[in-house]
């Protein structure tokens, strides 16, 4: 049963289950609680797990205007303040592991565990690069003449899937989020960290975790082979072992 609580001014859903060392589980983007729940089930004998839906998601209300990471790492942080949380242990996926690595780069976390973590910028190719540029000059003129109803067709049909199922703040908020870079905070993160990739993630090439475990001064990177972003969740069982091996010393 989830429970709300007013976090900087949104009503944000959670769930708190279990005793012992307190866990914070992250969900991704377009996601909410219950894709994190097969975690949350297995650690809760052993640990307090805090399983929540971020603002925009799930049963949470919305921000009231559009948040960066800033925002959604100001919430964390005062998440975890309001509940006396002390030294988590983080596991997040994707849009969840850029308000943990945030986070954990300015507050003291015990370990985390990232899969299919988002947040460093991809290098773009030239074909890719004249395709943004083009979009963005389009857009430009479109708002320029105030072309409403066009822009919208354009912005409906060149933007990613996530960036299309978004609407009004959390398109807005969206923009703001992929276009952020954690990578100037990874070398002040100084917990243990476990990554966990799928072979083939397509949204998070498996070339971004091996980058984020050359750049994070504690790391090691687990690759569940053949499959894609989403691998925590299709190998929830595999998933939840290698969580008991990293996480051994941490039982109560």
């Amino acid at each position: 049963m989830s429970e709300k609580q007013e976090i900087n001014g949104v009503q944000t859903a959670f769930r708190h289950s279990g005793s012992g060392r307190d866990v914070v589980l992250l969900h991704g983007w377009g996601q909410n609680m219950e894709m994190m729940s097969a975690i949350e089930r297995h650690l809760s004998p052993s640990f307090s797990v805090w399983n929540l839906d971020f603002p925009g998601f799930g049963e949470s209300e919305e921000p009231h205007d559009a948040w960066g990471m800033e925002e959604y790492t100001s919430f964390l942080s005062e998440f975890i303040r309001h509940n006396r949380i002390e030294e988590p242990i983080l596991i997040g996926h994707s849009f969840g592991c850029r308000s943990a690595l945030r986070y954990a780069a300015e507050n003291p976390v015990r370990k985390m565990v990232l899969t299919g973590a988002a947040g460093i910028k991809p290098e773009q190719n030239s074909s890719v690069s004249l395709k943004v540029k083009g979009y963005k000059a389009a857009k430009w003129v479109l708002q320029k003449t105030h072309q409403d109803k066009a822009l919208e067709k354009l912005q409906d049909r060149s933007g990613s899937e996530d960036y299309r199922n978004a609407h009004g703040v959390m398109r807005q908020t969206f923009v703001k989020v992929v276009n952020d870079d954690v990578t100037p905070f990874l070398k002040d993160v100084n917990c243990p960290v476990l990554l966990v990739w799928g072979e083939f993630d397509a949204a998070v090439p498996l070339a971004m975790g091996k980058k984020l475990e050359q750049l994070l001064p504690d790391a090691g990177l687990a690759v569940f082979e053949g499959d894609d972003h989403f691998a925590y969740w299709h190998q929830a069982d595999r998933f939840n072992r290698v969580l008991d091996v990293f996480l051994k010393e941490d039982r109560i």
